[in-house]
């Protein structure tokens, strides 16, 4: 029995569900809405300590860390493989995870977040905003929620995440030279956890991140056409999804353009 705690946004969910796509897997779905912050609820908690989203369940033990939920996956049905046969490889996919974990996941979130959390914590009070932000387990988060609540958009850390999209582009760009995927010349880890903070960029119409990388292009557009991101990420946006997004990213974009042309 597997079971996924999701939400459909979240990319972190997102490239769980592609994984478990790739493995052809059954799996039962528990939705957890993040903007109702039921992530920091008592009984999930217990589930994940760290109060976010994904949390994996399997034959009833949680696996958490949606890095480590994937490779778990691909070490527990390890066909089809989702790791190259070269070590070298391996690490360089590996090194890839971390860079989504630690610098692209917090970016994606200081330019989703605004435009999607947001809202529906500004219908609470002060107080309530407050109190459910100070659940947050992991002191950085908690703080940079607090800022992008108070600042949305204006918060320094949109200027730092659009700058960090744009040099992980570039590097992106220059892998792609030498191999069909990331790291390979087939689909691997690296390229399911990559991709759906490109949906992000997608979803808010803001392509032009990385319109002058061919390669990036060409990437994303084979990942949006495999089964498993049809069915695990496409799937969740319905045209009027698709229609608000875009509007919420067009009224954006003259912020993100600005910081992406600092950024040049």
């Amino acid at each position: 029995m597997l079971e996924l705690y999701t939400h459909p946004m979240s990319p972190c969910a997102q490239k769980v569900r592609i994984v478990l796509a790739e493995k052809e897997l059954d799996w039962r779905k528990h939705h957890v809405d993040l903007a109702q912050k039921e992530n920091l609820r008592a009984d999930y908690l217990k589930l994940n300590p760290l109060g976010v989203v994904p949390t994996l369940v399997h034959d009833g033990r949680p696996v958490i860390e949606s890095s480590i939920i994937c490779e778990y996956l691909d070490d527990t049905w390890p066909e089809p493989s989702l790791k190259p046969d070269d070590p070298y490889a391996v690490a360089k996919m590996r090194f890839w995870m971390k860079h989504v974990d630690t610098k692209l996941h917090p970016s994606c979130g200081a330019l989703q977040w605004p435009l999607v959390m947001r809202p529906g914590l500004m219908e609470k009070s002060e107080a309530e905003r407050q109190a459910l932000l100070d659940l947050i387990p992991e002191k950085p988060r908690r703080e940079r929620q607090k800022r992008l609540v108070k600042m949305g958009l204006e918060a320094p850390d949109v200027a730092d995440a659009v700058r960090v999209y744009r040099n992980t582009i570039l590097d992106m760009e220059a892998a792609l030279e030498t191999h069909q995927w990331i790291v390979a010349d087939s689909f691997s880890l690296a390229d399911a956890c990559l991709a759906p903070y490109f949906q992000t960029i997608l979803q808010f119409g803001w392509t032009d991140m990385y319109r002058d990388c061919p390669r990036v292009q060409d990437w994303f557009d084979r990942c949006r056409q495999r089964a498993s991101y049809q069915q695990s990420v496409t799937a969740d946006f319905p045209p009027e999804v698709q229609a608000d997004l875009l509007a919420k990213g067009e009224r954006a974009w003259h912020i993100i353009q600005t910081h992406l042309e600092k950024s040049a």
